[in-house]
């Protein structure tokens, strides 16, 4: 079972072609083999019959003919094609049946070429054979074997005689006039046929996996956060299957508006709060108690800012892209950060201008959140890189801290997730790295986490550069 699972193709499509043909194939085998059993039969029962009585009567009707007059007779008989043969049986001629058995054990030493492919003898052989049982008056058919196709048909002979290949009339026909019982045309046809039946097939299984293709890739453009709705289209289950998609993307669609109003609606009422605190922590005299509000608060701030930028992030409304060359962006960017005084690099490895449609904001926001993440979780330096792949820039954020296993960076890309404890006591929420896989997916790209060279985590996020841009070869910085 295991082979057979093995030997099957994977694509649905490929599978109902398969199907489709052995089906055909199937059917085809089974006519043939029904059509050839009756066939077989008629010519046992039918054919056989009413060709003896020919040659019977024939026969009985030469015998009415003076022996001189019989050659003519069949001649003008037959428009000049039969001819009679007086003689002893031709030696390329053999008898089937008893009488050809004998005549091979007599002749074994030099038997006779066999007919070509497509002769007309070969498939004549078992039709002369049942007509030599089936005649009991002492005639005989025979079948040459030289080149030319003949049957040979015994009319008279003398009673006294036993060996039918002498002293006998034979009744000569040729058979390169009779087409083989399958013509090539008729095999072109068959051909023709099953060719028009496979690209029915194909044509059939397209219609079916059509709405199937278009639904994986529906899937898979919601699994990359751009859903896209589908039109339903083919058999009644795929529109079924379409319909219910569709209304999984609406009911996903209500419950995303309403974790987003959640999630706005709470920053926004604890402002008023943090604001009263701030203003009660000032007018307290004790400067320690003073110090750890301060803390909380600006540790709750931090928390309600994540809150705010995650919404931001995962709104596609929200977004304003317009174009943005990459390089002297994130040029600018990193600067702001070294004019801070923190220990932020900046490496460009492509010098050639990579433009691209982004949100500015939305990209700075992305950036922020890593260097510091970087700064607040690992060790510095935060290196920062400008590459390009085909058809993509790439931004690599790299640190030199402890990283993150691999079999813990799915879960640290999820919202909410910290991987130590350490980080509720700074104000993280976990959505640092979760809301930077957000924007890079709604600019059409995605983030992976990988190990930096020097040890560390690398976060790199690939963006997708304009058509001329990525079509441009890349110019290496000049020495």
């Amino acid at each position: 079972m295991s082979m057979l699972r093995s030997l099957l193709p994977r694509s649905l499509r490929a599978r109902l072609l398969l199907f489709t043909l052995g089906t055909i194939l199937l059917v085809q085998a089974a006519t043939f083999a029904t059509v050839s059993y009756y066939r077989k039969k008629f010519t046992e029962e039918v054919a056989v019959e009413f060709t003896a009585t020919t040659i019977r009567t024939l026969r009985a009707s030469l015998a009415e003919i003076p022996a001189e007059e019989r050659a003519e007779f069949v001649r003008n008989a037959s428009q000049n094609e039969w001819r009679l043969w007086s003689r002893s049986l031709p030696s390329d001629a053999s008898l089937e049946g008893r009488a050809a058995e004998a005549r091979m054990r007599h002749d074994h030493r030099h038997p006779p070429p066999p007919p070509p492919p497509g002769d007309i003898r070969n498939n004549l052989r078992t039709f002369v054979q049942a007509l030599n049982k089936r005649l009991d008056d002492g005639t005989r058919v025979a079948l040459s074997r030289g080149p030319e196709p003949r049957i040979y048909i015994s009319l008279l002979s003398e009673p006294e005689v036993e060996d039918m290949r002498y002293n006998r009339e034979w009744l000569v026909i040729p058979l390169d006039r009779i087409a083989p019982p399958v013509a090539t045309p008729m095999i072109l046809v068959w051909l023709t046929g099953m060719g028009f039946f496979l690209l029915f097939a194909a044509a059939f299984s397209w219609h079916i996996t059509r709405p199937l293709t278009r639904l994986a890739k529906a899937a898979d453009q919601l699994a990359a956060g751009q859903p896209q709705r589908v039109v339903p289209s083919g058999p009644s289950e795929t529109r079924i299957l379409g319909e219910r998609f569709n209304a999984m993307l609406d009911t996903l669609a209500e419950s995303s508006a309403v974790q987003r109003t959640l999630l706005a609606g709470l920053p926004h009422d604890l402002k008023g709060p943090l604001s009263r605190m701030w203003l009660r922590i000032e007018m307290v005299d004790d400067p320690t108690f003073q110090e750890g509000m301060r803390k909380d608060v600006q540790d709750m701030q931090r928390m309600v800012n994540q809150f705010i930028g995650f919404v931001r992030g995962s709104d596609p409304g929200s977004y304003q892209f317009s174009p943005l060359e990459l390089g002297a962006w994130l040029e600018e960017q990193v600067s702001a950060w070294e004019s801070a005084g923190s220990p932020v690099k900046f490496a460009q490895t492509n010098r050639r201008p990579l433009n691209l449609n982004a949100d500015k904001v939305a990209l700075g926001r992305l950036l922020d959140n890593l260097i510091t993440n970087a700064l607040n979780h690992a060790a510095p330096p935060v290196e920062i890189a400008l590459d390009t792949e085909p058809g993509m820039a790439v931004i690599t954020v790299a640190d030199h801290g402890p990283g993150i296993s691999a079999e813990r960076r799915a879960e640290a890309l999820r919202p909410f997730s910290r991987l130590d404890d350490a980080r509720t006591r700074t104000g993280s929420v976990g959505l640092g790295l979760a809301l930077a896989d957000a924007i890079a997916r709604a600019h059409g790209g995605s983030l992976a986490l990988d190990e930096a060279q020097g040890g560390g985590l690398a976060v790199r996020i690939r963006l997708p550069l304009e058509p001329a841009d990525a079509e441009a070869p890349d110019r290496k910085a000049p020495a």
